[in-house]
């Protein structure tokens, strides 16, 4: 019996080191605790950045259905940015 218990002496401190080495695995390893955190964090960034884009796009096709149908948008449009002026529209310049 003394020799089964000289056994169970080595055996103990085996399965100890064993799970230690199994629990450190789980938090450090690949695919482990902390590389599911960093894998949540990319994903939320991910999914916040696609909703930036997703309501850039809706903003885009908006104007995109002003401009094919809207002609007092489409005329705001051409005045903003080509500096175009009106049939009836008067301008006026003043020396400095």
């Amino acid at each position: 019996m003394k020799k089964l218990n000289g056994s169970k002496k080595i055996f103990v401190p085996v399965i100890i080191c064993f799970l230690i080495a199994l629990l450190l695995s789980a938090i450090f390893g690949s695919n482990g605790f902390l590389e599911l955190n960093l894998a949540k964090k990319k994903r939320v960034m991910i999914i916040k950045k696609n909703n930036i884009i997703q309501s850039h796009n809706l903003a885009l096709y908006r104007e995109i259905e002003r401009l094919k149908h809207d002609q007092d948008y489409i005329e705001a449009v051409v005045r903003r940015e080509l500096g175009m002026i009106g049939k009836d529209d008067i301008i006026l310049k003043f020396k400095p």
